[in-house]
């Protein structure tokens, strides 16, 4: 299977516009956003477990990366309420679910197969840092490494954003609403520049929070071609 899959193409998906899919697992559905593979893949996703949903205990080989966007998120490692994110790293595993239902974003298959880093924040409880490079910006940083750049920011009301992503990016709309290349971006709309792009955004009149992780495509072709789904 594959979904915008072309990675050299800026995509721009509005999550809360598509169906729900139901998963393998009884009351966990999936909005796709983009994919590569069949039920094992590289993929990212928005994810809806229901009240008393559960998957079974699993390993995840390629890793997984999530943010916690309604309700709590649950495992044997804690709850994580809205705003928490985690990386569990290639070869951790985990019995996710949910008492109370939740929504999550969730990306599989996209780590260094060596990567051990376990990472859980609760980005609500962090404090934003001021952008020197852009004003009107405010970063919280996630997540660093040689390969990619994960944090949560803020960007001011009516503020003008413009920056090179030359290795590649995504954002996902937390909270407010933008237009860039034209296009307008509301709350869990998802969009993805390839490498060599350029973010040229103007903020509406409140406040946009979203989810930004650059550098990161620099490697995709090789990754999918290594991992033959």
């Amino acid at each position: 299977m594959k979904i915008n899959a072309n990675y050299d193409q800026r995509v721009l998906v509005h999550s809360d516009d598509l169906d729900w899919v139901a998963s393998p697992m009884v009351g966990v559905d999936r909005r796709a956003l983009d994919r590569v593979g069949g039920e094992v893949a590289r993929a990212t996703s928005i994810v809806r477990y229901a009240p008393g949903s559960q998957f079974s205990p699993h390993v995840h080989t390629g890793g997984e990366e999530l943010l916690v966007l309604d309700g709590i998120f649950e495992d044997e490692h804690g709850d994580f309420p809205v705003g928490s994110y985690i990386r569990n790293p290639p070869q951790s595993s985990h019995t996710p679910g949910s008492q109370l239902g939740c929504v999550i974003f969730v990306k599989l298959w996209q780590f260094d197969l060596a990567d051990r880093i376990h990472v859980r924040l609760q980005t609500d409880h962090m404090f934003a840092v001021p952008c020197r490079d852009n004003p009107g910006v405010a970063v919280i940083p996630l997540y660093s490494d040689a390969n990619e750049q994960v944090s949560i920011q803020t960007w001011c009301a009516n503020a003008r954003v413009s920056f090179d992503v030359t290795h590649g990016a995504e954002i996902l709309i937390l909270k407010g609403r933008l237009t860039e290349g034209g296009d307008l971006l509301h709350k869990h709309s998802w969009l993805r520049v390839p490498i060599g792009g350029k973010i040229n955004a103007v903020v509406g009149d409140e406040d946009v929070k979203l989810w930004l992780k650059t550098g990161h495509l620099a490697q995709v072709n090789r990754d999918i071609k290594n991992l033959n789904f």
